[in-house]
């Protein structure tokens, strides 16, 4: 975090000193990469203030794992488990790859850009109070440039696949209970400690929801608002990188391209852990639903209704306590970017 700080002040130094239409382009080529940096830094803090909260979801996930008996059970946790390691390795691939690209393509930009045949440009748009140009302090920052980098875009990964993981785990536990829901008529004999025993179970998944909730809350709402912006700063400069047939086109395309993917797929993975959260908790009432209920007393019943009804209020994932986490949210932000992209692109 004390790194990324001092990169935002050479960042934003940058993007100062390039307020002006004449210089558009390299505005928006500039501000895609600092916006994703204060994102970033304003993510960690938020998570670094709400580690309370995080440590409570780690002790309750603990405790699920403990209390994994069954081997029907066991097969469910792990299953979730290995989606959850698929999907952190495919993400954080992802993003590496667009840093790669992302400073290859600045160096095809750049080399096609030049008159002289100097390259002495960065490919991360910062400034620097002093003369950095010259060897072998140049390379140097380059090389640690690069790094950095791939850092950030190795933590927005991990950030990324935190919230699929938690959100995985949770649905583990549901389909748990929906299956001990289902099975609950084979075992009348000791209905009322097994009914005990679901309704804990729904209590912890319900309260693991809420920390959930708390504790990407802010995230979820500063990531809806930053990557509209980041979204249509780099669909910019791929808009006009294809309108026109300036050199170092290839380089441009390249440099945008990937990280347009690894921004969208990072607005995407939110508003799918939410709409996947929601749909997984109704299916606890349908479950419920689907027991022999009328091979039991009426008494046994009531105690399954209240169950239905529960779950009638489903789990989700809000944006700052605002709106909730859904499909439909991320398909609003794609029009939004889409439409801002036009208007810039009118103004250019």
């Amino acid at each position: 975090m004390a790194t990324l700080v001092a990169m935002q002040y050479f960042q934003y130094s940058y993007v100062f000193a390039h307020l002006d239409m004449n210089d558009f382009s390299k505005l928006m080529d500039g501000l895609s990469v600092t916006l994703d940096y204060t994102l970033t830094f304003m993510k960690l803090l938020s998570l670094w203030h709400n580690r309370r909260i995080f440590s409570d979801i780690l002790g309750a996930m603990n405790d699920d794992w403990n209390d994994c008996i069954a081997d029907s059970s066991a097969c469910v946790m792990m299953s979730k488990a290995n989606l959850a390691h698929r999907c952190s390795n495919a993400m954080m691939s992802l993003n590496s790859l667009s840093t790669i690209f992302y400073f290859i393509g600045s160096y095809i930009s750049h080399r096609a850009a030049s008159v002289d045949g100097d390259l002495r440009e960065f490919p991360v748009q910062i400034q620097f109070p002093f003369d950095a140009t010259g060897s072998p302090i140049f390379e140097l920052v380059v090389l640690v440039l690069f790094f950095h980098v791939l850092e950030t875009a190795t933590v927005i990964a991990m950030m990324n696949s935190l919230i699929l993981a938690l959100v995985l785990h949770v649905s583990g536990q549901i389909d748990i209970m929906c299956q001990e829901l289902r099975e609950i008529s084979n075992v009348k004999k000791f209905y009322p400690s097994i009914v005990r025993s679901l309704i804990e179970k729904h209590q912890r998944i319900i309260s693991l929801s809420n920390n959930i909730d708390n504790f990407f809350s802010f995230v979820a709402l500063i990531q809806f608002v930053w990557n509209t912006v980041v979204i249509c700063s780099i669909g910019f400069m791929i808009v006009i990188s294809l309108g026109t047939d300036m050199e170092g086109k290839s380089g441009i395309l390249m440099q945008s391209i990937i990280p347009y993917i690894a921004v969208t797929l990072e607005a995407f993975v939110f508003c799918f852990a939410g709409e996947y959260l929601s749909s997984k908790s109704r299916s606890i009432g349908d479950a419920a639903y689907e027991t022999l209920w009328y091979d039991l007393s009426i008494n046994e019943c009531r105690v399954l209704l209240f169950i239905i009804v529960r779950s009638q209020k489903r789990l989700t994932i809000t944006a700052g306590k605002v709106m909730d986490l859904t499909l439909e949210g991320f398909t609003n932000v794609m029009k939004a970017s889409a439409s801002y992209i036009s208007v810039l692109h009118a103004m250019y």
